[in-house]
C-alpha cells in the first residue's frame, strides 16, 4: 500500500516541526503550509526552508483566503493541524474551522489530525476556569468535524516531557530546582509523560492505520507511566542528592495560583494533572503499546518512548 501524501498546517510550532519530520523520516510525501502570516518572522522563514531541504514541499495558504487553503488541501490525502492553543504563546484553535471547511469542499481527504496531543478534551469538563476555554474549543473543533463526516484520529498524548519532566513538574521553571521540589498531594498520582519527538512518530504510524479511523489515539506506553515521587527519585538517582518535598495539597495550589500570570491553561494543565479526573486509566482507552512497536529497542529498563531518566540526564 502506498503511502499517504501529507499537509501539516502550523509546521514551525513545538509539536508541527516534530511532526514535519517524523513524516519526512517515515517516508510520507510531506507538505507544509507556508502562510504569510509569518511576516518577518525569519526563524519561521529558515525553519521553512530546512523542511525542503529534507524533502517536503512548501505550499502556500492563508485562513483568510479559503480557495488558497481548498488548493493546499487538494494535494495530499492527509491533514495534519498542529495550531497552538496554549495562551503564553498562542492561541489559535478556532481557525481550524476554517480548515474543516476547505477539507469538506476538497473532499479528497482520507484522515484529518485537529490539533489536540495533549489530555483529551472529552474528558476534561471537569477542568477550571479560564483556563479550560483550550479544552471547551477542542471540543467545537472536533463537533465541526464529525458534523460533516471527515475521518479523523484525535491523538491524546497528555503530559509532554519538555513541559513536566525537566522541571519535575514545577511551575513557573523548565529546569529541576536544586534544593526543595514541591510534591502535589503524596505525589502517588500516575502520569503518562511523553517525549515529543515520539508523539510525532506515533502520530504518523496511525494515518494509515485503518484501526484508528475516527478514533482517539492515546499515547502511553507503560514506561511512560510514572508518579511525581518516582520522577523526582530518577532525578535525585542521577544527581546523587536528596531534594527537600514540600507538599502542597490542592486548595493550597488554587489558593497559591489565584490571581497570577499562570491562571491559564498551563495551571489547569498541571491541577487537571495532579488534582482533577484526568488520571491515567489504559483500561478505559486504547492503549497505542497495543497496536504498534516501541520506536526504539529498550535499553537501561527504559524503553526510547519511556526514556525520562536519559531526557532528565540533560540537565546534568
Amino acid at each position: 500500500m502506498s503511502k499517504s501524501k501529507v499537509l501539516v498546517v502550523g509546521g514551525t510550532g513545538y509539536i508541527g516541526r516534530r511532526i514535519v519530520k517524523a513524516s519526512v523520516a517515515q517516508g510520507h510525501e510531506t507538505y507544509v503550509l507556508q502562510r504569510p502570516e509569518i511576516g518577518l518572522d525569519i526563524e519561521k522563514l529558515q525553519m521553512l526552508l530546512s523542511f525542503k531541504k529534507q524533502g517536503a514541499h512548501l505550499v502556500e495558504g492563508s485562513f483568510s483566503d479559503h480557495k488558497s487553503l481548498v488548493d493546499a488541501v487538494k494535494q495530499v490525502d492527509v491533514v495534519i493541524c498542529t495550531m497552538s492553543g496554549v495562551h503564553f504563546r498562542s492561541h489559535n484553535l478556532l481557525l481550524q474551522l476554517k480548515l474543516v471547511e476547505a477539507i469538506k469542499e476538497a473532499g479528497n481527504v482520507k484522515r484529518f489530525l485537529p490539533s489536540e496531543f495533549g489530555m483529551d478534551p472529552a474528558r476534561m469538563g471537569h477542568a477550571l476556569e479560564p483556563g479550560r476555554v483550550t479544552f471547551d474549543e477542542k471540543m467545537v473543533v472536533r463537533k465541526a468535524i464529525e458534523d460533516v463526516k471527515i475521518p479523523f484520529t484525535y491523538v491524546v498524548a497528555n503530559c509532554f516531557a519538555g513541559y513536566f519532566v525537566g522541571n519535575l513538574s514545577q511551575l513557573e521553571r523548565l529546569t529541576p530546582p536544586k534544593d526543595k521540589v514541591y510534591l502535589y498531594g503524596d505525589g502517588d498520582v500516575k502520569v503518562a509523560f511523553m517525549d515529543e519527538d515520539d508523539v510525532a512518530t506515533y502520530t504518523i504510524k496511525a494515518i494509515d492505520d485503518p484501526r484508528m479511523v475516527n478514533k482517539t489515539l492515546y499515547v502511553r506506553p507503560p514506561d511512560n507511566i510514572l508518579t511525581q515521587s518516582q520522577l523526582i527519585q530518577k532525578w535525585e538517582k542521577l544527581t546523587g542528592k536528596k531534594l527537600e518535598k514540600i507538599s502542597i495539597t490542592a486548595q493550597d495550589f488554587l489558593a497559591s495560583m489565584k490571581g497570577t500570570k499562570l491562571m491559564n491553561i498551563g495551571l489547569v494543565l498541571q491541577y487537571s494533572t495532579y488534582f482533577g479526573e484526568n488520571h491515567v486509566s489504559v483500561s478505559l482507552m486504547i492503549s497505542q503499546f497495543r497496536l504498534y512497536d516501541c520506536v526504539a529497542p529498550c535499553r537501561d529498563g527504559l524503553c526510547r518512548a519511556g526514556r525520562c531518566g536519559p531526557f532528565l540526564s540533560h540537565f546534568l
